[in-house]
């Protein structure tokens, strides 16, 4: 079992910044290739961005690309996605989540994902 917990979500100017983190705790961090979601009101839930368990490889939705950062702290068994140059449409709530069985063409489908956290709300003001 694997819990997640978000956190560092709010609000934000167009153009502004944010760092969101997901502690893990409970089995070994290191097994789990962790992604991030999000879903906005009235939308389906899509994939931002993944990286492997061992922190190697990195995958990004084309709509954050170049914009945003996923990273991983082992030893704070930790998953970061800082998010720069927010527009207002990636206003949502931002789910972190758990893969055990990393595959880099299916890092996109939630489907995948063993375990999630409970969401953090990020809003982008125009």
């Amino acid at each position: 079992q694997v819990q997640l917990v978000e956190s560092g979500g709010g609000l934000v100017q167009a153009g502004g910044s944010l760092r969101l983190s997901c502690a893990a705790s409970g089995r070994t961090f290191v097994n789990y290739a962790m992604g991030w979601f999000r879903q906005a009101p009235g939308k389906e839930r899509e994939f931002v961005a993944a990286i492997s368990c061992s922190g190697g490889n990195q995958h990004y939705a084309n709509s954050v690309k170049g914009r945003f950062t996923i990273s991983k702290d082992a030893a704070k068994n930790t998953v970061y996605l800082q998010m720069t140059s927010l527009k207002p449409e990636d206003t949502a709530v931002y789910y972190c989540a758990a893969d055990s069985q990393y595959h880099p063409m299916r890092v996109g489908m939630s489907l995948r994902y063993d375990y999630w956290g409970q969401g953090t709300q990020v809003t982008v003001s125009s």
